[in-house]
């Protein structure tokens, strides 16, 4: 899976092989937006090489992440695979109290086999939910 005969490779296609990114085209975009950090200095240039032992600083799905780059692989692999090309150093996301205002409320439901609500059963949700 790895070979010693890559002392560095570029980003995107780090970040590619490592499967952060669906495409090389969307890692592309992310280094050129600024939105990825090398040793903690902001790049913007996807053909900036990296090597074992950087570490990138990027934000994926609504959460930072901190990777230090262990191997370098010639090809994309498999998940598996991927997950050996690097250490996981990200925080862990921070737990959401019943209180936070970002969290939306829970759906209201009902129980399977008791059929559609009645127009009377309307009105109190309709209630319920206005207030």
């Amino acid at each position: 899976m790895t070979e010693d005969l890559f002392a560095s490779i570029r980003i995107d296609k780090w970040l590619w092989h490592a499967r952060f990114f669906k495409t090389r085209t969307l890692a592309q975009t992310q280094v050129t937006a600024g939105k990825i950090r090398v040793n903690s200095e902001r790049i913007s240039k996807a053909n900036r090489a990296v090597k074992v032992g950087d570490v990138l600083t990027f934000v994926k799905a609504d959460r930072v992440r901190v990777i230090e780059i262990m191997s370098i692989s010639s090809r994309r692999g498999s998940a598996p695979e991927a997950q050996l090309l690097y250490n996981d150093l990200s925080p862990e996301p921070a737990k959401t109290s019943d209180t936070d205002p970002n969290v939306p409320a829970p759906v209201a439901s009902r129980e399977r086999g008791s059929g559609r609500p009645t127009k009377r059963e309307r009105r109190d949700i309709d209630r319920l939910r206005s207030s």
